[in-house]
């Protein structure tokens, strides 16, 4: 097996049942939603659908990026597409770096993240480093995303995780430019997505002057892929995993930063664990919340079957927020009224 394919199956097992969270939380809990005593609802009329890339999604979620680019993960993913597409929801891919390694786009290995024929209807998000980005034209990324119908691409941000994983990139000059370019050539939307550290206010006007509409912070407080690095690395970055673990602006405040800035699409992802974790997120400003590692772990435990409950658990529990603070819609309840608490509440000064 080659060092990249050996790297993603580290990366599943590890997902799947590795010690590999955040020790620090999303401060989510930090998000008091208020009580409505007298919601004047029918809870079966509550209106999750919710429009995504031009799709009308049946609650606004996403199986967030997870892996790509070996048989192995080729069979997860073709899973987790039938899973998304019974259920109604978003998925996202892993990095595709691994189709066009060569400097052209491998078919074969292309054939992992081929998920049409199961998924027809869902938007699909193809996903690229920025470092990678900034390496190839712009008709090399097209056609990358051409090979398995994305809906959009996902430019990950992840120097963090790049710092401590064996062979990691360590030049990030160029990222910006790549960034702006495919914005503006790419005939698809481009999602500027951090993977599990957050995006502050700062980077964000930084992504909107580039001509970003859409932003998955992925922030801190659910999978580690700094703690993930470690548990694969060797010598002095064993060391230097477990002082940067925690490293990032946990989900919560990340949302709080960038809700501001009007972006077309804010997604939530990073620990995001049940439905009121996705209320909690969507009240702050975020449209959309994603979730990966959970769900991994309900297909591994339970199958296909697992995952589809997982998800329902999810919708039925946000349902219940979405009544119980009077909202009759996901937009009725981004505008009801919250309490933040301290630990949160010193995040929302932009940064």
């Amino acid at each position: 097996m080659s060092e990249l394919g050996s790297r993603k199956g580290d990366h599943i097992d590890l997902a799947i049942s590795g010690n590999v969270g955040f020790r620090k939380g999303t401060l989510l809990d930090e998000v008091q939603l208020i009580h409505c005593s007298l919601p004047e609802l029918h809870v079966d009329k509550i209106e999750l659908a919710t429009d995504f890339l031009g799709c009308r999604l049946s609650a606004p979620l996403l199986i967030a990026a997870m892996t790509g680019g070996t048989e192995r993960a080729g069979l997860l993913n073709l899973k987790l597409a039938e899973v998304a597409e019974q259920a109604g929801v978003a998925l996202g891919l892993g990095s595709q770096r691994a189709m066009v390694k060569t400097g052209e786009v491998n078919q074969e290995i292309a054939a992992s993240y081929r998920l049409r024929q199961v998924a027809p209807s869902i938007p699909i998000l193809g996903n690229l480093g920025a470092v990678q980005a900034a390496e190839m034209s712009t008709s090399l990324v097209s056609e990358m995303l051409d090979a398995v119908q994305a809906s959009a691409l996902c430019i990950h941000l992840n120097p963090a995780q790049e710092m401590i994983q064996p062979g990691g990139d360590r030049d990030f000059r160029g990222c910006e430019d790549a960034i702006a370019r495919l914005a503006d050539e790419l005939k698809l939307p481009v999602i500027a997505k951090e993977t599990g550290c957050g995006i502050s206010a700062s980077v964000g006007h930084r992504l909107k002057k580039l001509g970003v509409q859409h932003v998955d912070i992925s922030g801190g407080g659910g999978t580690s892929w700094v703690g993930v690095e470690a548990r694969r690395a060797h010598g002095d970055k064993v060391r230097q995993g477990e002082e940067f673990w925690d490293w990032g602006i946990p989900t919560a405040a990340s949302i709080l930063q960038l809700a501001p800035l009007q972006f077309q699409t804010l997604i939530a992802t990073g620990g995001i664990k049940s439905g009121l974790d996705v209320a909690r997120a969507l009240n702050l400003g975020a449209n959309l919340a994603g979730i990966a590692r959970p769900v991994l772990q309900a297909l591994d435990a339970g199958g296909q079957e697992g995952a589809i409950s997982f998800i329902e658990a999810v919708a039925d529990d946000l349902r219940a927020a979405m009544l119980l603070t009077g909202s009759g819609s996901v937009k009725a309840l981004q505008e009801k009224p919250r309490l933040i608490g301290p630990n949160l509440q010193v995040w929302k000064a932009p940064l």
